[in-house]
């Protein structure tokens, strides 16, 4: 029986917010990501290499696993960040795989950027 090829590996993202708009045009503009409305309460995006979803009406959690996304332009990442209105919490650094900024979204959830450039 032929695996599926996900098996074990991270598969969707979700996370609650309180205002799904505001997630949508902070994600779409610094990442350059879709979405999908499935009612009020729930859009899911894709990045185009996973999906995952903004729930609202959860409790918000930030902490939990660091998600980390890729940059091949890390710097113009870091500004396009701050311009969709993110917060820097640490800035570009060295790290021994290469380098990554770490920012927290308009909900404050915390997630992470790297380069191996």
């Amino acid at each position: 029986m032929a695996g599926s090829g996900r098996d074990k590996r991270i598969n969707y993202i979700e996370l609650n917010v309180s205002d799904i708009g505001r997630m949508r045009a902070f994600y779409g503009d610094a990442f350059g990501w879709s979405f999908t409305d499935y009612g009020p309460d729930y859009c899911e995006f894709s990045d185009g290499n996973m999906n995952g979803g903004f729930a609202k009406g959860g409790e918000i959690k930030p902490g939990g696993p660091l998600v980390i996304l890729f940059a091949d332009d890390l710097a113009d990442t870091q500004s396009r960040v701050e311009t969709a209105g993110g917060t820097i919490v640490n800035p570009i650094f060295d790290f021994p795989g290469g380098r990554r900024f770490h920012f927290t979204d308009p909900e404050g959830y915390e997630l992470a950027v790297w380069s191996d450039k």
